[in-house]
């Protein structure tokens, strides 16, 4: 159904962003983490284009999933080279502010994307995404200085990296279709098989991609599970209500995206203060 299509054209890019974002995060410890966030800039640039160009669903969505590969390797660099640059007493601040400007894209998408779709068509999202990472992507090229590569010595674990993509996007893939395809089920089994192998895998590895052991500390376990459940239930809610708003009530794009701007919004608004006041306040009160 069309429905069905439009939510694997938002689905596929965060199934590769979530499977690469890891194996590329290693990748940029050990070649520099420069390098993996200016190519990320650079391929995420071109793949928005193609996505501008695509003219069929299977192509958008196939074209979507490279894009996430993309993004995954700016994202999976911004975080730690905004570590790497500023010391301790103003890393909450500036991860703050950070966090702000992703809020401020969050806040201006539903809105800004849906007058251009209204106006000028879905195509001018991706030709004006494409726009913005091309600037970038001149910006880090020209203007970040330094490199950082904190595992330079290292060996890569390809086996893990191998392993961790495809069980988690055999899982996802799973997960996510298992109510409109019988096949679906057997990629979930497939991915709960990979990923368990890929924890064997880690544990026993003098380089691992992930070190489990890290979970032994609860706070960071616990702070991972809770930015699970935040994100799944921030992203779950958006895009539906997106489709209710739309569809059931009937609002054009342009209204649609003004309604969904006030969260985003207001956490974009918020985000740098709490930030500031983390590096004053213990973190776990906030």
């Amino acid at each position: 159904s069309t429905t069905l299509l439009l939510s694997w054209v938002a689905s596929s890019y965060l199934l590769t962003s979530a499977a690469f974002l890891l194996p590329l995060g290693r990748l940029a410890d050990i070649i520099g983490r420069k390098k993996v966030f200016i190519w990320g800039l650079g391929l995420f640039s071109i793949t928005s284009l193609l996505c501008a160009l695509a003219r069929s669903m299977p192509v958008l969505i196939a074209v979507r999933s490279l894009q996430g590969a993309a993004g995954s390797a700016v994202f999976g660099t911004s975080m730690a080279i905004l570590s790497s640059v500023f010391p301790p007493q103003e890393r909450g601040k500036v991860l703050g502010i950070n966090i702000g400007t992703v809020y401020v894209g969050l806040s201006l998408g539903p809105s800004l994307g849906g007058i251009m779709t209204y106006h000028l068509g879905w195509e001018s999202i991706f030709l004006f995404t494409s726009a913005i990472s091309a600037v970038a992507f001149g910006l880090a090229v020209t203007r970040l200085k330094g490199e950082w590569s904190d595992a330079k010595s290292e060996p890569y674990d390809f086996a893990g990296a191998v392993l961790y993509i495809f069980g988690l996007t055999a899982f996802l893939y799973g997960i996510s279709s298992i109510a409109a395809s019988i096949l679906a089920r057997y990629f979930l089994l497939i991915g709960i098989i990979a990923l368990a192998s890929f924890v064997l895998v880690e544990l026993h590895s003098k380089h691992p991609l992930l070190n489990l052991r890290l979970f032994k500390n609860i706070t960071f376990a616990f702070s991972n599970l809770a930015a699970l459940i935040n994100y799944s239930a921030t992203f779950a809610v958006g895009f539906i209500l997106s489709l209710y708003l739309q569809v059931v009530r009937g609002y054009d794009a342009q209204a649609a995206g003004m309604i969904m701007l006030i969260q985003p919004a207001i956490q974009a608004i918020l985000s740098p203060y709490a930030g500031a006041l983390s590096d004053r306040v213990d973190s776990r009160i906030l």
